[in-house]
């Protein structure tokens, strides 16, 4: 079986790393990396996301435990629109977090008009952070939390009198 997930990745956290194990557990993955272009418009903080070669660096050694363990195969493929891959034929699923649902039944639309077989969408839960809301790498940038979704300290809430 063939397995789509897309994603900028940036940074990989405990989520993302659910999204993957979750992917491997079903077949061999290719992962659609957001392009240099696409992936700033994904972010909802003001940073500027790492540059495509050195995300899908990092995104590779995320990957390659999980292949292993699995005995899988994986390819990591630029991505330059927010359907990308997952509209090709040769994919059986498309795994995704909740709130990307939505635009994998999207995925199924354009799949449809071309002929294909719609995906098996696979919804996989978010996982939370200490303080019981989700890890996200937004979260993450704004120093909120950490990739396993300990809650940082407040440097002003810190300050002693």
């Amino acid at each position: 079986m063939d397995v789509a997930l897309g994603g900028t990745f940036d940074p990989v956290h405990d989520g993302h790393r659910r999204l993957f194990e979750r992917a491997f557990e079903l077949g061999d993955v290719t992962v659609g990396l957001t392009s240099d272009d696409l992936a700033p418009k994904t972010r909802h903080v003001e940073r500027s996301v790492r540059s495509f070669d050195e995300r899908k660096e990092a995104l590779e050694a995320e990957l390659e435990p999980f292949a292993a363990e699995y005995d899988r195969e994986f390819e990591v493929r630029c991505l330059e629109e927010p359907t990308g891959i997952a509209t090709e034929p040769q994919f059986d699923y498309l795994v995704v977090s909740p709130e990307t649902k939505d635009g994998g039944e999207r995925i199924n639309d354009i799949r449809r008009e071309r002929g294909y077989d719609p995906l098996e969408v696979v919804v996989v839960p978010h996982v939370l952070a200490d303080d019981g809301d989700i890890i996200s790498s937004t979260r993450i940038v704004r120093g909120e939390i950490d990739e396993h979704g300990n809650v940082l300290e407040d440097d002003a809430e810190s300050v002693t009198d």
